[in-house]
């Protein structure tokens, strides 16, 4: 993540969204979860956070950009800060101004990424001097996805995803994202795979792959396992695969539960992605994978963006 730090009582974090790179759901869980195999990769779109601590008691959270979320109880900013109150009993308030630019309910984690953003920033502004496994243990207990971005923006995740190894891969290539505006509920698409406690699977490996190709290649041979259910619901979105294909993409596939697509591109996509989607109303965006530094010089860094344009 990208920490300013404006004075002692402000600062500014830029919390990237994510692309599951694949997705494989290898079983169902007596808990009602499920084990899950996935490779996240951190990328350059990013929400923009500001805190300030203030004199007065409470916690006033203006959300920008998306009048769609909204800034009660059920925010994961909000479930954040008041968790951080209640392990560390802390004293007067925050105001918290996020600018949203991450599309929500679009399978690319933007949830996830304001709520580390939050304890990370909380953690910095009242000195509480945590460490990244205290702030994985807080960011698991209010989603899944949380613990990832504590970490070095890629990572293989296992278990229910609360399992993070980061990984050093390649990340020398380009993104197209178009995100429909379609919100999946990841419960639903859980429920829609109908999988039982007795189906089980191994976790790919993905560990001897060396330089760009090696990956494509083994990202080629994978998948996400909620893809062909997503388009049976939502038929019209084969077009967007279609489209990324034949703009070059070497690989096109959904994110996470969807609604988001990519397409990877080893150079910079010559590509007008506005006329390439002319008239469906999707969003698109071209990113980069990103990495990030470790948290103990975080507030010193930033991330680090493999930039090579």
């Amino acid at each position: 993540m990208f920490v300013k730090r404006t004075d002692k009582n402000s600062l500014v974090i830029g919390a990237p969204a994510k692309i599951n790179l694949f997705l494989e759901v290898l079983s169902r869980r007596e808990d009602g979860f499920h084990n899950i195999s996935s490779l996240f990769q951190a990328i350059s779109i990013f929400d923009r956070l500001r805190f300030e601590r203030t004199a007065t008691s409470g916690i006033d959270l203006n959300i920008r950009n998306n009048d769609k979320l909204q800034p009660g109880e059920d925010n994961l900013v909000m479930r954040a800060c008041r968790l951080m109150w209640e392990e560390h009993e802390l004293q007067g308030g925050l105001s918290i101004e996020l600018e949203k630019n991450i599309p929500i309910g679009a399978g690319l984690g933007g949830g996830s990424s304001d709520c580390a953003a939050t304890i990370m920033a909380i953690n910095l502004l009242y000195d509480l001097d945590l460490d990244r496994t205290r702030m994985t243990e807080l960011g698991a207990r209010l989603g899944s996805d949380v613990p990832f971005f504590f970490g070095s923006g890629q990572a293989s995740v296992t278990g229910r995803g609360e399992q993070i190894v980061d990984a050093c891969l390649s990340t020398d290539y380009w993104l197209v994202l178009v995100s429909p505006g379609d919100s999946v509920a990841t419960a639903e698409a859980y429920a829609r795979l109908k999988m039982g406690l007795t189906t089980s699977r191994q976790a790919t490996n993905f560990k001897s792959c060396r330089g760009l190709e090696d990956f494509l290649g083994f990202l080629d041979a994978c998948g996400n396992d909620f893809q062909d259910s997503h388009l049976q619901l939502y038929p019209a979105h084969s077009d967007i695969l279609d489209r990324l294909f034949q703009s070059g993409a070497r690989i096109a596939r959904m994110s996470g539960s969807g609604s988001t697509f990519f397409g990877i591109f080893v150079e910079c996509p010559k590509v007008d992605t506005e006329k390439l989607f002319d008239g469906c109303g999707w969003r698109t965006d071209v990113a980069r994978p990103i990495t990030m530094p470790p948290m103990d010089i975080v507030e010193a860094g930033g991330a680090r963006g493999d930039h090579r344009d």
